[in-house]
């Protein structure tokens, strides 16, 4: 099973699944880019690319989003960075397997926006719940999914 013209692009920095990308990607066929802002180790294999970018604001958000399509899964927990690319007609997953959609991106963006005023007020607030086996259990499940839908195209 392959699908040259699909991508995954990953947005590394702080991404917890990055195995798993590798294991489903080599698996059917889908080439990956690991984009980041600082050399991180990445597998040697035909199918997986590492891009540096500069340190820069946004750098990485930027990189992506500028490559992101309809054949394109993104992988990122940044909210900001899945709005971008879900206008560019990607699909897009959080690590923790879930997707954002045109439907769940206004009220993520909202949410993200009244917690940093929270925060910006002095609010004491926690933040994400841990990462756990279950998140990665979905995300692989999600990232099988996406492809495979993406592949029938």
């Amino acid at each position: 099973m392959s699908a040259p013209s699909l991508q995954i692009l990953v947005d590394a920095d702080a991404c917890p699944v990055k195995d798993e990308v590798y294991r489903v990607a080599w698996r059917v066929g889908v080439p990956v880019t690991i984009v980041s802002n600082q050399h991180l180790r990445v597998p040697q294999h035909p199918l997986v690319t590492r891009v540096v970018v500069g340190d820069g604001f946004d750098a990485a958000d930027d990189w992506i989003a500028e490559r992101a399509d309809a054949k394109a899964v993104v992988v990122t927990a940044d909210i900001l960075l899945a709005d971008r690319c879900l206008k560019a007609g990607a699909t897009v997953l959080a690590p923790t397997g879930r997707p954002f959609t045109a439907a769940s991106i206004g009220g993520a963006i909202a949410t993200r926006a009244i917690m940093a005023d929270l925060r910006a007020g002095g609010d004491q607030i926690g933040g994400p719940a841990p990462f756990a086996k279950a998140d990665r259990s979905r995300f692989l499940s999600a990232l099988d999914a996406a492809l495979v839908k993406l592949m029938r195209r």
